[in-house]
């Protein structure tokens, strides 16, 4: 029967999350929304409620920026929007903006997302596919001594982490001179980053910045003013960077819970300590699928994802008995991609080392029942 208003729901313990995303925010952040939900600042409202154009909200969009920068250390020459449309939309964006029309562009097709990427700018530019991993199941990144580059690219494309596949790049692609773009919506603010490098970099919210509904853009100032004619206003960067990404409403609340991970981050040692715990936790995962004998993981060793770990079992069957019974452990979201089946875990940043112990402990219970 449904919950009426006012009436308070059941107590129940959180569960660890391996969702790839929408995904595991961390629990200081969700507290401090709680607690100033309906009373922001001493409002009497909530931030879902006030003017985006207000003082107050004009203060948290600063700050949000600022953290980002300085956990980035974005430097000078690039500007940083807060924009709708998740990181699927700014696969129409990039090329709106940094391709004039009839000209060719480069992609590194790596896996599921790549693919989206390529099929959307292919309306707005002719795309050449620079690498293929599809020789290697899309389990590996080809070598940049192999790629194929256009001698006159406007720019160069990559996807830093297939999320679906667990395939992540090792390196950062060397563009020759030409804007390098980059979606890292599963991986950025998970390390340390030489921004410089790039042209563009996006990445949806919904991993490790923050709720779903934001998108994180940052690109190089240099680059803004070069959108094609009919590009609509709220995907032009240059358009946007100058309203300070409120040429329209902006996701307020979106961009608020944001900005409160960015100062967990910093509280919890910025992005050279989220390194350390990050790569711990996928070292420990790996290593108990390696050495199982049960459980097997597809991706070359060179570039497994430390964020989102697929993992099969000796037979399919075992996928549903092994996804229920985690559920009711309380590890929840361990069901791979509908696309491809198999399990995922995904290790973004608010999961902690005890939640991938967990889950190694009932992986090594399973095994023993199973086996």
């Amino acid at each position: 029967m449904a919950r009426q208003f006012g009436e308070r729901p059941p107590v129940s313990m959180r569960v660890y999350n391996f969702a790839a995303g929408p995904a595991t925010l961390p629990l200081p952040v969700l507290e401090r929304a709680r607690d100033e939900l309906t009373d922001w600042q001493s409002s009497g409202m909530s931030v879902m409620e006030v003017s985006h154009r207000g003082r107050a909200f004009a203060r948290v969009a600063t700050d949000a920026e600022a953290d980002l920068r300085e956990l980035l250390a974005v430097p000078a020459s690039h500007k940083v929007l807060f924009l709708q449309g998740g990181a699927t939309l700014q696969f129409s964006a990039i090329p709106l903006n940094l391709a004039p029309p009839g000209c060719t562009v480069d992609y590194v097709c790596t896996g599921a997302w790549s693919k989206k990427a390529i099929a959307d700018a292919a309306a707005f530019a002719t795309v050449h596919v620079a690498a293929d991993a599809k020789a290697s199941g899309y389990f590996d990144v080809p070598e940049q001594a192999l790629w194929q580059r256009s001698p006159q690219a406007a720019y160069l494309h990559y996807t830093a982490n297939e999320t679906i596949g667990g395939v992540e790049f090792p390196f950062v692609p060397d563009s020759d001179g030409v804007p390098l773009i980059a979606d890292m919506s599963s991986t950025l603010l998970s390390r340390p980053l030489d921004v410089g490098r790039y042209g563009l970099i996006y990445a949806g919210a919904q991993k490790n910045i923050g709720p779903a509904g934001l998108t994180v853009v940052i690109v190089r100032e240099s680059l803004l003013g070069r959108a094609r004619q009919g590009t609509p206003a709220v995907l032009d960067y240059r358009a946007q960077a100058a309203e300070g990404s409120m040429l329209n409403t902006p996701p307020t609340f979106a961009w608020y819970l944001a900005g409160l991970v960015f100062k967990w981050l910093k509280a919890e040692g910025g992005l050279e300590a989220a390194a350390l715990r990050n790569r711990a936790k996928a070292e420990a995962l790996y290593g108990y699928i390696d050495g199982s004998g049960f459980y097997s993981n597809p991706v070359a060793r060179a570039c497994r994802s430390w964020m989102n770990v697929p993992f099969r079992l000796p037979r399919a069957e075992l996928e549903q008995p092994f996804a229920s019974e985690a559920a009711r452990a309380g590890l929840a979201n361990l069901e791979g991609h509908r696309s491809v089946g198999g399990m995922r875990a995904s290790l973004y940043n608010a999961m902690p080392l005890a939640g991938v112990l967990a889950l190694i402990a009932f992986m090594r219970d399973f095994a023993a029942r199973h086996g």
